[in-house]
């Protein structure tokens, strides 16, 4: 590993700084080694379904022949996808 030379500094409130503290504690970390460690497995998690896709040989011919197939429209869905979901206020008011 190479030394560390860059910083990252970070903005946060006195409740988040508390449970860092005590999160790093309870881990036997010091707050800079425990948020490095989270932040970076937070990180690989997000870029580990946009960096590798792994199938076999016959699944990834299934998917590939999908992608290749044209578009087309499936009946209902334009008007799912426009209706209201259950994140939304009901009408008139407000979220609960």
């Amino acid at each position: 590993m190479s030394a560390k030379g860059d910083r990252l500094h970070l903005r946060l409130d006195a409740e988040q700084k508390a449970m860092l503290e005590a999160a790093s504690r309870a881990a036997g970390d010091t707050v800079s080694t425990f948020v490095l460690k989270a932040a970076t497995e937070a990180a690989a998690d997000v870029l580990a379904d946009r960096r590798v896709f792994v199938l076999a040989q016959d699944a990834w011919q299934v998917f590939d022949d999908a992608l290749q197939r044209p578009p087309q429209d499936i009946a209902g869905l334009k008007e799912l996808l426009a209706g209201p979901t259950v994140l939304d206020p009901p009408q008139g008011g407000t979220p609960q």
